[in-house]
């Protein structure tokens, strides 16, 4: 009855206040309700009339009424606090799976100073952020990651409790971009790619047999027949030969280079050449099923790499069903999504 009771809440909610990057809070989308301490203070001024009355104390009666008419005042002043405040998505940020990724958020209050501003998403918060009136203010909120592909938050709580903390005024920005999540880059085993350049440069290759090699260094699961090891007796340096002979194009990162392994451990993997390739301003190409990016150098390069890591046989997130944050979802809970109206739970 809990989960029913639940489900309807947020259906209702997520019909009162649709997917959108930009959200003015007014009369509508905005609800409040006392706190504890609220309650708390509701229960004494009770007290506090029921004693008027008992003893018909004139300057209890004074006190009970100051008190509620304080009470009242700092419920207007609570919903006033938050009405009128525009929030908007400017960015969604990236990152690696595990990591919280940020998203930058542009608050302007045009009418009032906003005060004592809290954003929150999940167990991640942000408080005390104050607004002046007639300005605009640049808000950081980390969203936490555990699996790559497409991170969109279900909601994001704005709330206040200005000024006393008797009440809370709340309401939600539910935004429609999507932040990207990496896979966790994983050491790679030494495989070979199975891509080569084009047809001129592989009879060139194979020409020249094993007179070119790639030195790297040494890493767990490399085979020792590829140790240089005169290298290692003279220099004490463990490095490892890639003869061009021997495989595709060194320029090319291969998804099918790792055959028979899970499709994730291979992404895993192709991160952490990606990353090898970036640091030491490496030319490199990506091959993945289904697309295939050029060899490049620099950081946009790396980007659309990593990028493309990330959302491989994933499907963007659209309105009515949002996938969890950087997880994968099949096609059947994408259907279930759809027949139910609702994100997933």
């Amino acid at each position: 009855m809990l989960k029913a009771i639940r489900n309807r809440w947020q259906h209702w909610v997520n019909q009162r206040i649709p997917r959108s990057d930009q959200r003015a809070f007014g009369q509508r989308n905005i609800f409040i309700l006392p706190t504890g301490a609220g309650v708390v203070f509701g229960f004494l001024l009770l007290i506090m009339l029921i004693t008027g009355i008992n003893y018909q104390n004139s300057l209890i009666y004074l006190l009970t009424f100051l008190l509620g008419a304080v009470a009242v005042a700092a419920m207007h002043q609570t919903h006033r606090n938050l009405s009128g405040l525009e929030l908007t998505l400017i960015q969604a940020g990236e990152g690696f799976a595990g990591d919280p990724i940020p998203f930058r958020l542009r608050a302007v209050s045009p009418r009032h100073d906003t005060l004592a501003l809290s954003l929150a998403c999940e167990d991640v918060i942000l408080t005390q952020q104050h607004i002046p009136a007639g300005q605009q203010a640049d808000l950081n909120l980390s969203v936490a990651s555990y699996q790559r592909g497409y991170l969109q938050p279900q909601r994001i709580l704005v709330e206040t409790r200005f000024p006393f903390g008797l009440f809370r005024a709340w309401s939600w920005l539910r935004p429609v971009t999507s932040g990207i999540v990496y896979p966790n880059p994983l050491v790679a085993p030494d495989v070979a790619s199975t891509v080569q350049d084009g047809e001129e440069q592989s009879k060139a290759r194979s020409l020249d047999g094993n007179d070119h090699a790639d030195i790297r260094p040494w890493r767990e699961g490399d085979m020792s027949q590829r140790v240089q090891w005169k290298r290692y007796a003279r220099t004490g340096e463990m490095v490892i030969a890639d003869w061009e002979g021997e495989q595709g194009s060194p320029h090319w990162l291969d998804y099918e280079a790792f055959a028979g392994t899970d499709r994730e451990l291979r992404l895993g993997y192709l991160t952490h050449q990606v990353l090898e390739r970036s640091r030491n301003n490496s030319r490199f190409g990506l091959n993945l099923p289904g697309q295939v990016i050029e060899p490049d150098t620099g950081a946009a390069h790396t980007n659309r790499c990593l990028k493309a890591l990330a959302i491989f046989g994933l499907e963007q997130p659209r309105e009515g069903g949002p996938l969890p944050h950087g997880t994968r979802a099949g096609e059947g809970a994408r259907q279930a999504v759809h027949a139910g109206g609702g994100g997933l739970a």
